[in-house]
């Protein structure tokens, strides 16, 4: 009797979820029979990625209105997607597709070309994966966070996936960078890592920012870093792991005086930490530039090296 109430809960608890994303996007009249399909293949996400996933925990954390709208797109209705694109961001209110470029723009410096096709390259592979292994971005949305932040820290990642692949050495040594944060983790240690991370960065010493946005910003392998600083290679390999290590140091510390009792923090690290290196000011372009004239140098043309 136990569990035949609790399918009854659960029923009424989809429908009352359906009616109220319709009442939120009227104009997006996914039918219910897709509606409940979409809720079936979402809790499968959801379980996959969660140990002990249980229905209730799934609905009370869903961001419905989000994974409606995410489920109109996915069967190509043109409201949804019309909404998709003007949908903002959430601290800067700035439009998703203004977001995306401003990251391409971080990804690609002085590539323009490259930044405007970064961005129309992603927002083809939302519904077709572009691996036949893989389902597409849109379909690996399940619904546990806000929409238009997910597809900004996906097409971060999706972008630094393909820079490191096109690249014979490593942005970083021991960096993975996968997809987005995994589902399971707590909002509030997304927050308190990325807060203790840029608290972190904030400490970092001028000649740490360069090595660090030489590697990350512009790619130089570490021979060439070398060349900058003029020192013998292997100490670029000493002090990347040396900063990676404090940073690992610092930010544990921090998140287990608040009660952290992850076994790592390597789904952090893997997908967070190069994204928000990139978006503090002292790895822009600029600030870069700023450093090297302080050495005599400029910062390269596209793909190319540093010049005197």
């Amino acid at each position: 009797m136990a569990m035949d109430l609790a399918k009854r809960s659960a029923g009424m608890r989809e429908i009352l979820l359906y009616h109220f994303c319709r009442l939120q996007l009227p104009a997006v009249p996914l039918p219910l029979a897709k509606f409940q399909q979409h809720v079936k293949r979402t809790f499968g996400l959801f379980q996959s990625r969660t140990p002990n996933a249980t229905w209730e925990s799934w609905y009370d954390n869903l961001y419905a209105v989000d994974w409606y709208l995410c489920c109109g797109c996915i069967e190509g209705l043109s409201a949804a997607w019309e909404r998709l694109f003007a949908s903002r961001t959430g601290r800067t209110d700035c439009l998703l597709l203004d977001a995306l470029r401003a990251r391409a723009v971080r990804l690609y410096p002085r590539d323009e070309e490259k930044q405007e096709s970064a961005v129309t390259d992603f927002w083809s592979h939302l519904i077709i994966s572009d691996s036949p292994t893989a389902p597409a971005i849109l379909a690996r949305y399940d619904g546990q966070r806000p929409l238009a932040p997910w597809l900004i820290r996906v097409f971060q990642n999706w972008h630094l996936s393909k820079l490191r692949v096109k690249n014979v050495e490593h942005m970083l040594p021991d960096e993975e960078i996968g997809l987005p944060l995994p589902e399971q983790a707590d909002e509030r240690w997304h927050d308190a890592f990325g807060q203790a991370a840029r608290e972190w960065i904030g400490d970092l010493k001028d000649d740490d920012v360069l090595l660090l946005g030489l590697r990350l910003r512009y790619r130089l392998s570490q021979r060439e870093v070398a060349g900058v600083f003029g020192i013998n290679e292997g100490n670029v390999s000493r002090r990347t792991d040396r900063l990676r290590e404090n940073c690992l140091n610092r930010v544990s510390e921090s998140l287990l005086q608040q009660g952290w009792t992850g076994d790592d923090l390597s789904g952090f690290i893997q997908t967070e930490m190069i994204a928000l290196l990139l978006d503090d000011p002292r790895f822009s372009a600029e600030h870069l530039a700023s450093l090297l004239a302080k050495r005599g140098q400029r910062l390269p043309e596209a793909n190319s090296e540093l010049r005197h």
